[in-house]
């Protein structure tokens, strides 16, 4: 049989039968189904903030601006935001918005406080103060919501600076146009001092006869210098001299070194070998048989005749170690007479160049006393214009603001960043994966539970058959996948806090709030196993997607279509998510009851459903013998 005659049959096998066919076209439309179920759901979150729930309280008291006009910049800045359309905005009390926050109503709060216009405002009179604004966000609402919000308040900021800036701004142009006409003022001043410059004449030609003086004392700076110069002209050529000797100095010493050297080492060969004769024959002495003791006496003697020789070894030694020094030293004197002869040029460069700078000098103090009488005629104007600049500058001086340093920096710093953000977390999830971990662990509590029942039965057909109730069959049909799953979740827990490293408020509630999970997911799909059968598989795959798309794992769950809410209301994978957000980030509160409620009622449900199949399968049919399909 030929492989295209296999594939035939088994198309063939498939498609006898009307659940086969609804099946072939359902494996069909699966990812279909998937695809377009989520790109639905998550196609423009962004363009529907507007069904997010914020909100926005002031208790801006006001204040007076520069002018005297009263101003509430905090009231102006919440009726824009309530205006704008941007999120679902609810103008409320500081206490509503608190609790709104904390119990899930509202997903963010931005808050303004009751110095907000006197801080804002506060430049103008150099008094500055930095305006803040509260965020509140709580990360067990939606970790979104919070990254969100974090935009948004940034957003409030810089408009609000730039509001606050331009004004600023324009009051600082208003100071500079009365600047501008005082150093108008000013600048008539000083065309009258340029005309009364002739009252310096004392004091140019006081600056004269000092030039004089300068070019007579820099003329004798000139000769002395030329005579250094004259001096120094040969002093190259002797150190060279110096240098050269000193290194035949140093290597003759080097010389006389290195044959002290060699004596000491010859010396030294000497010893080894009158010690080597000294051992060999009193060991020679020995086995000729002489006794000890002449033995010894024979080593004496040799040892007294040897003395002079060991004596001379020490002074040759000796005398090679001072030599060795003499030798560095000599060529350190050496090395050192290089490095002066190699300086001496740059010297004699150095007093060359001094000297001809000293004849510049004397020819230009010339100049200088030349050019001072030139510059005695105007000096009498320029001292009576003076006083009236010295009037003039002093008047507008007046009109401009001179704030001591700190004010200065303080109101620069305040008008370049007028307001600051001062958030306050509820809950912090603190990195994007431990915002989605609720999500990805509900829905890998999921998946763990549909994968089971691939393997599992779930109704034994040898209970059913010997009679046994069926809430029995149900319960112990279900109870191995329950073991199994547990044991999923803890695995699953282990990883999460131990390898990835999320970090998780509440352990222990967590753990078992995860196990209720387990259970009541197994409990849902082995209920559509056991009372569907094999399209039972495809419903949970099914519910698996509706609850991918519904259940608000990543943006928050009003931003999904209004025809999906009830899904997201219905289903048990958004209550799932929602108490582990609130175990893994800020512990459980009466929030979570409900959460677990909706759970245990799942699981109840399922379990009755599986009783209820179990009582349908004990009585056999043809199409329970010889299903349509099975997987």
């Amino acid at each position: 049989m030929n492989p295209v005659r296999i594939a035939a049959n088994e198309l063939r096998r498939l498609s006898s039968g009307v659940l086969p066919k609804l099946a072939m076209v359902a494996l069909v439309l699966v990812p279909l189904l998937y695809a377009s179920f989520y790109l639905y759901a998550n196609y423009d979150p962004y363009s529907r903030l507007d069904k997010l729930p914020a909100a926005v309280y002031t208790s801006d008291a006001g204040a007076k601006d520069s002018a005297g006009a009263e101003r509430n910049v905090g009231r102006e800045v919440t009726d824009e935001l309530v205006k704008s359309g941007t999120f679902q905005w609810h103008d409320v009390s500081p206490e509503e918005a608190a609790k709104g926050v904390r119990d899930a109503t509202y997903s963010f709060a931005i808050g303004i406080p009751r110095d907000f216009s006197a801080a804002l405002l506060s430049s103008g009179n150099f008094q500055p103060q930095q305006a803040t604004i509260t965020l509140t966000t709580n990360d067990a609402n939606n970790y979104l919501s919070g990254t969100i919000a974090k935009q948004v308040a940034e957003q409030v900021r810089k408009t609000i600076a730039e509001k606050v800036g331009s004004e600023a701004a324009d009051k600082f142009l208003v100071g500079f146009s009365t600047i501008y006409g005082k150093i108008q003022e000013a600048s008539t001043g000083a065309s009258q001092l340029a005309d009364g410059a002739g009252k310096l004449k004392t004091g140019q030609q006081q600056l004269a006869d000092g030039a004089s003086q300068l070019a007579s004392g820099s003329s004798q700076l000139a000769t002395g210098l030329s005579t250094l110069k004259s001096g120094t002209a040969q002093l190259p050529a002797q150190t060279q001299k110096l240098a050269d000797g000193a290194g035949q100095v140093a290597d003759g010493n080097q010389k006389v070194a290195d044959a002290a050297s060699l004596a000491a080492t010859a010396s030294g060969d000497i010893q080894a070998k009158l010690d080597n004769y000294r051992t060999q024959l009193a060991q020679d002495l020995r086995n000729a048989g002489v006794p000890e003791t002449q033995v010894q006496e024979i080593l004496s003697r040799l040892d007294t005749l040897r003395s002079p020789v060991d004596q001379a070894n020490t002074k040759i030694q000796t005398a090679n170690s001072q030599l060795g020094q003499l030798a560095s030293g000599a060529r350190q004197v050496s090395d050192g007479a290089h490095q002066l002869a190699s300086a001496t040029p740059q010297l004699t460069s150095g007093i060359a160049q001094a000297s001809d700078g000293a004849n510049q000098l004397r020819d230009g103090a010339a100049k200088l006393n030349q050019g001072e009488q030139s510059a005695v005629t105007g000096t009498n104007q320029l001292a009576d214009g003076a006083v009236k600049l010295r009037d003039g500058l002093a008047a507008g001086l007046k009109e401009i603001p001179n704030p001591d340093d700190p004010t200065r920096a303080a109101t620069a710093n305040t008008i370049a960043d007028p307001v600051a953000v001062n958030s306050s977390g509820v809950a912090s999830a603190g990195t994007y994966g431990a915002g989605l971990a609720p999500f990805f662990i509900s829905l890998a509590t999921w998946i763990g539970a549909f994968v089971l029942f691939l393997l599992l039965r779930p109704l034994s057909t040898r209970a059913l058959t010997a009679g046994a109730s069926p809430f029995k069959v149900a319960l112990g049909g279900w109870l191995p996948s329950a073991v199994l799953g547990i044991a999923q979740v803890i695995v699953l827990f282990g990883a999460v806090t131990w390898l990835v490293g999320i970090k998780v408020a509440h352990p222990l509630g967590a753990i078992g709030f995860a196990v209720l999970v387990s259970l009541t997911f197994t409990a849902v799909v082995h209920a559509l196993n056991a009372f569907f059968g094999a399209v039972g598989k495809f419903l949970g795959l099914v519910l698996l997607v509706l609850q991918l798309v519904s259940a608000g794992g990543t943006f928050p769950w009003q931003t999904i279509p209004d025809a999906l809410y009830p899904l997201h209301i219905a289903l048990p994978m958004g209550y799932a998510i929602d108490g582990f957000r609130h175990l893994l980030y800020s512990g459980a509160s009466m929030e979570i009851l409900g959460d677990i409620g909706v759970l245990v009622g799942y699981l109840v449900g399922g379990i009755l459903v599986s009783t209820l199949a179990a009582r349908k399968r004990r009585t056999w049919t043809v199409s329970a013998l010889k299903p349509e399909l099975a997987l």
